[in-house]
């Protein structure tokens, strides 16, 4: 994958994560995407910070709840997945973000 199509297919991630989760964590968080980070501040305590990490080509996780992870992008599972648990990002988002939703969360 080149650099451009990197920057392209992390950026419309999680601006689409955003979008999601703006919808439907309401009151329970602040959710803020600049610059290509994407920061989830929860109302009831601590920071979930995802950002792209382009000399490597993955998004990068920080947790509250699982610590910090790295995901590179699998085009056979059309999905951003842990380079050591194998699990997809959007699955990890949903699971623990999920907590304070309004509902369920479908982040895939």
């Amino acid at each position: 994958m080149t650099e451009t199509e990197f920057e392209r297919l992390a950026t419309a991630t999680l601006a689409r994560f955003a979008e999601t989760l703006e919808r439907n964590l309401g009151d329970a968080a602040e959710v803020d995407f600049q610059g290509g980070i994407l920061t989830i501040v929860l109302d009831r305590g601590g920071t979930y910070v995802i950002n792209r990490h382009t000399p490597n080509r993955q998004i990068w996780l920080s947790s509250p709840r699982s610590g910090a992870s790295h995901y590179g992008f699998d085009a056979a599972r059309a999905a951003w997945i842990d380079t050591r648990s194998g699990r997809a990002l959007a699955d990890v988002l949903a699971e623990e973000l999920g907590e304070v939703a309004s509902g369920p969360l479908d982040l895939g």
